[in-house]
């Protein structure tokens, strides 16, 4: 479990990081962490893949935003459909839910998940 230190710095760090609007571009493909206060899976994924995402090759590939679950979507963004669970993983391409991965079983079972979604999403492979 996710000590109450970890939780409060990853809630800050998601504030700072990541809760800003974005805007979507015409061929672009980036990930939205669908987030809500209190949840111990988004500070646990914070503390443990948060740090070194940018660093990834899926992080460079894929830029990664952050938003509560319950604010409205930014315009030229659709779901298949609503989020219930967080955190939950959306992957956009051009705007458009193209696959997404929910909930976080850990550090090891995230990236097969997010691999996975890559994959059934028809992207190109990644390097790095």
């Amino acid at each position: 479990m996710v000590s109450r230190r970890a939780f409060l710095g990853a809630s800050v760090l998601a504030v700072l990081a990541g809760l800003a609007p974005f805007r979507v571009r015409a061929g672009e493909a980036r990930i939205i962490m669908f987030t809500q206060p209190g949840c111990p899976y988004c500070a646990a994924w914070e503390s443990e893949i948060g740090p070194i995402w940018p660093r990834t090759a899926e992080g460079r590939a894929y830029p990664l935003s952050r938003m509560d679950r319950r604010d409205p979507l930014p315009q030229g963004v659709t779901l298949a459909r609503g989020v219930t669970i967080t955190p939950t993983f959306v992957l956009l391409v051009d705007g458009e839910e193209a696959g997404r991965v929910e909930g976080y079983p850990g550090e090891e079972m995230f990236w097969i998940f997010l691999e996975r979604m890559l994959r059934q999403a028809d992207l190109p492979p990644l390097e790095g």
